[in-house]
């Protein structure tokens, strides 16, 4: 005879609640799964935002929930996670460019008569000359200087001279002065041009020197310009040059300062060679071939 079949309540809980506690195990082993997924997501939006593709790898075919539900029997699967790069492997970045070096201070020449300033003997100015200059607001000086000529006694002569200042000549020389070294540039004798620039230049603004030839003062002349009313001061060096108008006491409303030489000085400070764009502009070389006059120009 067959052994009798017997059904046992307790058997059948103790089975069931096996099977709860493993459906429980695999509820928090997904918990953790997910705890841990974010956790990777929120890492790779930190350090970089990751792709799509990299998002779907993680969620539809890496992460075990989104996929089809595994039996209660089954083992739940490991939970796997794909690294993303967030690092420029160190081969692949690119090279910074070393800073460029720091360009040396401008010079600028400057001419004296006719280009900052306008001086006549006081005997010959005729006073409407100066009554009107004053009046459009030019200033002027009257100033004595030493001439080399000597009296019937034998003492050198004493000549009063009137001086017409170039309008916005003081704000020209304080503003240029940041930027650039002045070096005083005239063809006028030292008893007649250091009282005046003594006057002019009272803060020492200005190198005084009696120039006419660029290489007494540098052998580059790629940082070096003159300013003069007459071209022929910069033969020697025509790419050098900058040409400005000549000053008389009759021009009140004369702007050639703050208006035109400033802005193309202040252009030039930033150039490492000023020489192109002074050609490009002036065209000095075959100014001089027009007027029949050889090249003598020195290359630096």
């Amino acid at each position: 005879m067959a052994a009798a079949e017997v059904y046992s309540p307790t058997a059948a809980a103790a089975a069931q609640h096996q099977q709860r506690g493993k459906a429980a195990t695999q509820a928090w082993q997904a918990v953790v799964g997910w705890i841990g997924f974010l956790l990777q997501v929120l890492l790779q939006i930190l350090r970089g935002t990751p792709s799509c593709a990299q998002l779907l790898s993680f969620v539809g075919f890496r992460y075990p929930l989104l996929s089809a539900t595994a039996a209660p029997d089954q083992p739940s699967p490991e939970v796997a996670f794909m690294p993303l790069r967030s690092e420029i492997p160190a081969d692949a970045a690119p090279v910074p460019a070393p800073p460029p070096e720091p360009l040396e201070r401008l010079t600028v020449v400057l001419d004296l008569d006719e280009t900052l300033v306008s001086a006549y003997e006081s005997s010959g100015l005729p006073p409407i000359v100066r009554t009107q200059a004053v009046e459009a607001g030019l200033h002027c000086f009257d100033m004595e200087c030493i001439s080399t000529d000597k009296d019937v006694e034998g003492k050198q002569k004493v000549n009063h001279v009137t001086v017409f200042e170039r309008p916005g000549l003081h704000e020209f020389l304080q503003k240029t002065s940041e930027f650039a070294d002045l070096i005083l540039f005239t063809a006028g004798l030292e008893g007649y041009a250091r009282p005046l620039v003594d006057i002019i230049d009272a803060h020492n603004r200005e190198y005084r020197e009696h120039v006419k030839d660029l290489s007494c003062l540098s052998k580059d002349f790629s940082r070096i310009v003159i300013v003069d009313n007459n071209p022929f001061s910069f033969i020697v060096q025509p790419l050098n040059g900058i040409p400005c108008v000549p000053f008389s006491a009759g021009q009140h409303s004369d702007d050639q300062l703050m208006e035109v030489i400033f802005p193309l000085l202040k252009h030039l400070s930033v150039q490492r060679d000023v020489r192109p764009a002074l050609y490009e502009r002036f065209h000095m070389p075959e100014w001089f071939q027009k007027h029949g006059i050889p090249r003598t120009d020195q290359a630096s």
